[in-house]
């Protein structure tokens, strides 16, 4: 077997081997086994329905000001796109010609806005914001999408309770533990 192709074999070996729970140790003796505050670090999905939202607390108006420091010089001033995609409008686009797909017109669910903001955001920093940070910039992008009042405040609670208007816009896969996929 060539190299370049021993690889790639050896990877998915090690990747498969880490996510069972095997113990694996590298054939050249560098890494470690992975410790639990070195998993917890990383164990930070957040669900459709909430499951995985940390304690914490943000209002509008903190993510407005969290907004403009460290989002809108990618997505525009009220997140309508700039070097980076638009975060807001694109209501009612779905089905047209040229959809825009933003988070108030296309996500199915806003604990998605959370989880996205929280492992992603911002792009040159990603994971720097807390989780009062990431449920203040959450409120600010659902309220540009018309979706939370100005004076919301979110938690986790009532983040996965905010109706989403392509809530419904997915279909489900049979399989077990599938998420659904988009029918546009």
């Amino acid at each position: 077997m060539r190299p370049e192709t021993r690889r790639p074999l050896l990877l998915a070996a090690a990747l498969t081997l880490a996510t069972t729970g095997v113990a694996y140790t590298a054939p050249l003796g560098i890494g470690h086994p992975a410790t639990q505050a070195e998993i917890a670090l990383w164990d930070i999905d957040v669900r459709a329905d909430g499951t995985g939202l940390p304690p914490g607390r943000g209002s509008v108006a903190q993510g407005r000001e969290i907004f403009a420091q460290t989002c809108s010089a990618c997505h525009g001033e009220k997140g309508q796109g700039a070097e980076a995609d638009a975060l807001a409008g694109g209501k009612g686009t779905l089905a047209t010609a040229k959809p825009v797909k933003t988070v108030g017109s296309f996500w199915p669910y806003a604990a998605t806005l959370f989880d996205y903001v929280n492992r992603a955001m911002p792009f040159t920093a990603p994971q720097s914001l807390s989780p009062n940070e990431v449920y203040a910039v959450s409120a600010y992008v659902l309220f540009l999408n018309g979706l939370v009042p100005e004076d919301a405040s979110l938690d986790a609670k009532s983040l996965p309770k905010v109706a989403m208007p392509n809530r419904n816009g997915f279909t489900s896969d049979p399989r077990p533990d599938i998420p659904p996929v988009a029918r546009n």
